[in-house]
């Protein structure tokens, strides 16, 4: 249970290329990785899963308490023979002052050592206090070494080697020189995702190969194999039942945000998943329930409104009663119209909201809730959740009286006071929930799914009961 956690000195230093192309070297030579990544994230655990074929984990002190995050650690660790963790901004970066929740305390915790990189673009002598600072801060962390990335050129290159050899006693287990080939295309959100890149392998094993060429792995797997390794937990959990439901699951160029953990949760709580293509499937297939979650409508919006009968099929089916839960995109996808960079689109109607899309973000970071006790499948005393959302969205015009699943403690969800809007069963927000010990909302879906179908509340043949 060999394992590292790749951190920077700051965000935007080229860690998660960095981290990506160390997962896929190693991978291509047998290696059987596991890919994990701090705080909440999407679009780089989709990079790192493509690149290892084994779904990222998520490891958030926000959502997830610290026995809990071991226990996912150990466990996924433990049926790999590497673990790569890629952090989150800088090291010593976190909400708290005491960087209690910060990569450094994640290290301490899974008794990672440390792979930091550094953008040394317009740095050369510079470089020596910084490394001895970030030794300095925290002396009990294991910082095992270094990889200098941006690099301006051969001449830039020995200069930083011999620096650093001369002032520290750090290992620089890697040199990258600026180039475009490691650049991964970004938007508000981050890097683009996989579901929309065909060309994701390619990208994929382009920089892998560069990384075999200028990173000693070797050396990488040498520090991952004195790491102290963490006892095997429980399994997380076992379900015991056959699976006597079916739930839709929209994936495709427009919707591809899902914690694996969360469709699992699903899967163990006795539902079959269904993925759905919402811009090329024409109607909705057999299914008990749907679940759309978060992604980039907007940049599919042509192909989604030119899909006007799966509209009619997703709006008919929630008008006669399916439960459905839908994440942020899925908001989106349900409002009455998306407008974005001057253009706008028809969307199903089910919400009678109209989207627009701003310049900043709307809603961005960890969010808290409370229930209101009003949603169509509560969750029964479990107080404040503990959430995410990141959108450049926002949801205007709004006809009608709805009610609120949640009230905003922290964050800003629809209107800056509530989130969760609630339609029939139907379950939309902006908000990102996590299933976790803290908020068990897989099973109360799926549970409610069961409910729905047994008590017949839903009859529509196209929804067709499984």
């Amino acid at each position: 249970m060999s394992h590292i956690l790749i951190s920077a000195t700051r965000k935007s230093s080229g860690k998660t290329t960095i981290a990506l192309g160390i997962a896929a070297a190693l991978a291509k030579t047998g290696l059987q990785v596991q890919t994990f990544k701090k705080g909440p994230d999407y679009i780089d655990p989709m990079w790192l899963s493509r690149a290892t074929a084994r779904p990222c984990r998520n490891l958030d002190y926000y959502t997830m308490s610290q026995q809990e995050i071991m226990n996912s650690f150990s466990y996924y660790s433990h049926r790999a023979e590497f673990s790569l963790i890629e952090g989150n901004k800088g090291l010593f970066d976190g909400l708290d002052l005491d960087g209690s929740n910060s990569n450094a305390a994640l290290a301490t915790l899974l008794d990672a050592p440390i792979v930091l990189v550094i953008d040394t673009g317009g740095m050369t002598r510079g470089i020596a206090p910084l490394i001895l600072g970030y030794l300095d801060f925290d002396p009990a962390l294991n910082i095992a070494g270094v990889i200098l990335n941006k690099v301006g050129g051969a001449r830039h290159e020995k200069k930083l080697r011999a620096i650093v050899e001369h002032y520290t006693d750090v290992p620089v287990l890697g040199v990258l020189h600026r180039d475009k080939i490691f650049e991964i295309p970004e938007r508000h959100l981050g890097l683009t995702p996989t579901n929309e890149s065909p060309e994701v392998l390619e990208k994929i094993n382009t920089i892998a190969s560069l990384i075999e060429e200028k990173i000693d792995l070797d050396a990488i797997k040498e520090i991952a194999n004195k790491a102290v390794m963490l006892p095997i937990p429980a399994p997380v959990r076992i379900y015991k039942g056959k699976p006597d439901i079916r739930i839709g699951i929209a994936r495709d160029s427009a919707f591809g945000f899902y914690y694996p953990g969360d469709l699992e949760a699903l899967e163990e709580s006795g539902a079959t998943l269904v993925n759905i293509d919402m811009t090329k499937d024409t109607i909705l297939p057999k299914i008990d329930g749907l679940f759309i979650g978060g992604g980039f409508p907007e940049t599919q919006m042509v192909e989604l409104k030119a899909n006007s009968s799966m509209m009619d099929s997703v709006r008919k089916a929630i008008e006669r009663g399916l439960p459905t839960y839908a994440e942020c995109g899925g908001l989106m996808y349900l409002a009455r119209s998306i407008t974005w960079q001057g253009k706008t689109q028809k969307m199903a109607g089910v919400i009678a909201g109209d989207i627009v899309m701003h310049d900043k973000p709307q809603g961005r970071g960890y969010v808290r809730l409370r229930e209101t006790g009003k949603a169509p499948w509560p969750l029964k005393g479990v107080g404040e959740i503990p959430a995410h959302e990141f959108h450049y969205s926002s949801l205007k015009n709004l006809e009608g009286n709805f009610d609120f699943a949640y009230e905003m403690l922290r964050g800003h969800g629809i209107d800056g006071k509530h989130d969760g809007l609630i339609y029939k069963n139907l379950l939309a927000g902006f908000s990102h929930l996590r299933d976790v010990e803290a908020n068990s909302w897989a099973a109360r879906f799926a549970n409610f799914v069961r409910l729905s179908k047994k008590t017949q509340i839903q009859k529509s043949p196209e929804r067709g009961t499984a």
